[in-house]
């Protein structure tokens, strides 16, 4: 397929990307308007603006077979509800397919009760009005656009994503630190388990659908601290970050969103899609591999 992708320089976008790549795919970036263009000849670039619904609606031109969209969202769901109509818009009636990435924020604090993709939604501040941008997106299968959305649990590999955080605050404090209370669970995946599981909902799934990018259920973040610490050099020590505290320094909506617990199950897509993760466990990357 000729893949037109949105958000293809971020953390996740360019393990998707890659992996595109790799599977035989042409990947067309969607770039920012004024965006330094890297130097490859023949290179198949479009330039535009989440913002701007006409240069989106230009990008996907009869010859893409398929949009995925990685952009981080502008944070106005009139923009972001324009963006997608916009993007939309040339794949209806089509069969062509539009892959939207949400996030598992959207579901609340779940505790000990797994979610799954039936779950219903009760999203967090950080991220209030998504879940009306993901019934979009699959209301438009209606129209015979094959659109999927895929809702990554907190990424992680390659030394990158939230773990890099987690790595600095225990360089920085001398101790491993975690938002929140000890109970707090993060269901996680590898970038490029994740990467895969895009290509498959790109090629397999059915229109209309939902899917959780979800290797490891919930994953204490107090052993995920612990393990920034020995990856920063420490012994292994982890201690709270008060959510009043971490506020101070992350803004109250993203850390809250770090405070939360969630357990949350990515079955479907193992079931139904054949998705295998096969990445090591997030300690194992902190400790031994991609951070240490």
């Amino acid at each position: 397929m000729k893949v037109l992708v949105l958000g293809s320089t971020g953390y996740i976008g360019t393990a998707v990307t890659r992996r595109l790549t790799q599977d035989g795919h042409t990947v067309v970036p969607f770039l920012k308007t004024g965006t330094t263009l890297p130097p490859e000849p023949g290179l198949d670039v479009r330039l535009g603006n989440l913002t701007d619904p006409d240069s989106l609606r230009a990008a996907v031109t009869d010859d893409i077979d398929a949009v995925v969209n990685l952009a981080t969202p502008t944070g106005d769901e009139h923009a972001d509800t324009a963006a997608i109509d916009a993007l939309t818009q040339p794949l209806r009636g089509t069969g062509r397919a539009l892959v939207y990435t949400s996030g598992i924020w959207v579901l609340g604090a779940t505790g000990d009760n797994t979610a799954t993709e039936d779950t219903p939604t009760d999203p967090i501040d950080i991220v209030g009005y998504r879940p009306r941008i993901e019934q979009q997106v699959l209301d438009a299968a209606r129209d015979d656009v094959r659109t999927a959305v895929i809702r990554p649990g907190i990424a992680y590999g390659h030394g990158g994503g939230i773990p890099a955080l987690m790595l600095n605050w225990a360089k920085e404090n001398g101790t491993g630190r975690y938002v929140g209370t000890p109970d707090t669970r993060w269901p996680m995946v590898h970038i490029d388990d994740l990467a895969a599981l895009y290509t498959l909902v790109l090629t397999k799934a059915d229109p209309g659908t939902l899917w959780h990018g979800i290797a490891h259920t919930a994953v204490g973040t107090p052993a995920l601290a612990a393990a920034a610490d020995l990856a920063a050099g420490g012994t292994g020590r982890a201690e709270p970050w008060p959510l009043a505290q971490a506020a101070e320094t992350l803004g109250l909506p993203f850390a809250q969103a770090l405070a939360l617990d969630q357990t949350i199950s990515g079955d479907r897509a193992a079931d139904l899609l054949g998705w295998q993760p096969t990445q090591a466990h997030p300690t194992t990357d902190l400790t031994a591999g991609s951070y240490a």
